[in-house]
């Protein structure tokens, strides 16, 4: 039996640049750096003091009160983009059958700033202190969980860790359960918060993050000679998959089509990847095998592109191992650029920028591209969005763990 067609209906975002998906993108065709002097709390100890962390944030416009108490930041944003995306896809899901909607959201880490406090209550207060909804706001699964509550959607729901790839892993499950007859609508990709007093430090012991705390815009460099590491960043990004004869039943407007996922594990190291980048490619090539396309037919690449010295490096070397000489022709460029590195959410939010590429015809820029790194020669889009006919993409996420990840998304025809 042929496998059905999966379409993508509604997208959802929160980062540092905004909260609205059109707003953001445009922020990002512009070449605009959301990185700033972290202000939630006191960085001045910390060796990296610079952050994408999103300022404005009291819930959003689709939360009270109420639920900011009952949610930690990242179920919350995860929570906003979700329902943006299930508005913007017109879905009305007290008129669909509950058991084939569902929702499978990533995160790296989970409820990091709720695990903060409850410890740090418990070290002062004593173990009585602790809150009852400590549990339940810290738990990787509180993001999916909640998102079910809220539209009463009772088919496949999960959260899925895998660092900084579980928003990819999250949309190719998702994809899977939709293409697979396992549901109809699903509600998807991923959310993180980690951009707290612990997880800065976590990740400065880990010699991960950029030092450029002197000039923060600048500090996220992807692919550039002087770039030093990444610049942790927060956020969201939510899509909605529909199959193709449900949405166009009920007369929705289909932004994109999901084509392929392909996934592997390096197998070398807990953090450090692949030099070889065979695991990259692999999953790059089981993406394109599974979307039925050939190499030379990718239009655009939205790369992993963290900044980090080995990171970037190895992720080129993937490309050249899979593309061959058609490698140099393919624009490639990295979100991470401009809001830094969301960890467990960043293949959600830039699976919602691939779809607005191929939407759009605008192809954002790697901004900071200013010194070339010979190791580095692919085409980048430096520092200036360019306009080009999109047909098809594929977007990278690689997490630590020798997590890979890939997604073929395609304009739909």
């Amino acid at each position: 039996m042929p496998r059905r067609r999966v379409v993508v209906t509604g997208l959802g975002l929160v980062t540092c640049l905004g909260h609205r998906v059109d707003d953001v993108f445009d922020r990002f065709v512009h070449g605009q750096s959301g990185i700033k002097p972290i202000t939630r709390f006191d960085a001045s100890g910390h060796y990296s003091r610079i952050g994408g962390e999103i300022t404005t944030w009291e819930g959003g416009p689709h939360l009270n009160s109420r639920d900011t108490k009952r949610l930690d930041r990242f179920a919350q944003f995860a929570m906003h983009s979700a329902i943006e995306a299930v508005n913007q896809s017109g879905l009305d899901f007290s008129k669909e059958n509950a058991w084939r909607c569902g929702a499978i959201i990533g995160t790296g880490i989970g409820g990091m700033e709720e695990f903060e406090l409850g410890y740090r209550r418990f070290l002062e207060k004593g173990p009585d202190r602790v809150s009852p909804f400590m549990v339940p706001k810290l738990m990787c699964n509180a993001a999916s969980g909640n998102v079910s509550i809220h539209f009463g959607i009772r088919g496949p729901n999960t959260a899925i860790t895998s660092a900084c790839a579980s928003a990819a892993h999250a949309i190719g499950e998702a994809f899977d359960c939709v293409r697979n007859d396992v549901a109809d609508v699903m509600v998807t990709g991923g959310s993180e918060a980690a951009l707290t007093p612990l997880g800065l430090a976590c990740f400065t012991a880990l010699k991960a993050l950029s030092r450029r705390n002197d000039d923060p815009q600048a500090a996220s460099r992807p692919f550039d000679l002087n770039r030093d590491g990444f610049v942790l960043g927060e956020g969201a990004g939510i899509l909605i998959l529909e199959e193709l004869e449900h949405a166009r039943a009920r007369g929705a407007n289909i932004l994109a089509e999901v084509l392929g996922y392909g996934q592997s594990a390096d197998g070398s190291h807990i953090t450090a990847p692949d030099e070889q980048g065979k695991g990259a490619a692999f999953a790059m090539g089981a993406a394109l095998k599974d979307a039925g396309l050939e190499p030379e037919k990718i239009d655009y690449i939205n790369a992993h592109g963290t900044s980090t010295p080995l990171g970037d490096v190895a992720e080129v070397t993937a490309i050249k191992r899979l593309f061959g000489e058609h490698a140099a022709k393919v624009p490639v460029s990295s979100t991470k650029s401009m809001i830094g590195h969301s960890l467990g959410a960043s293949g959600g939010i830039e699976a919602v920028a691939c779809v607005k590429t191929i939407n759009g015809g605008v192809i954002h820029p790697t901004i900071n591209q200013t010194t070339p790194d010979e190791r580095c020669d692919l085409d980048f889009v430096p520092n200036t969005a360019r306009e080009a006919k999109v047909r098809h993409v594929l977007s990278n996420s690689f997490g630590f763990g020798g997590h890979n990840v890939s997604l073929a998304f395609g304009a739909f025809e």
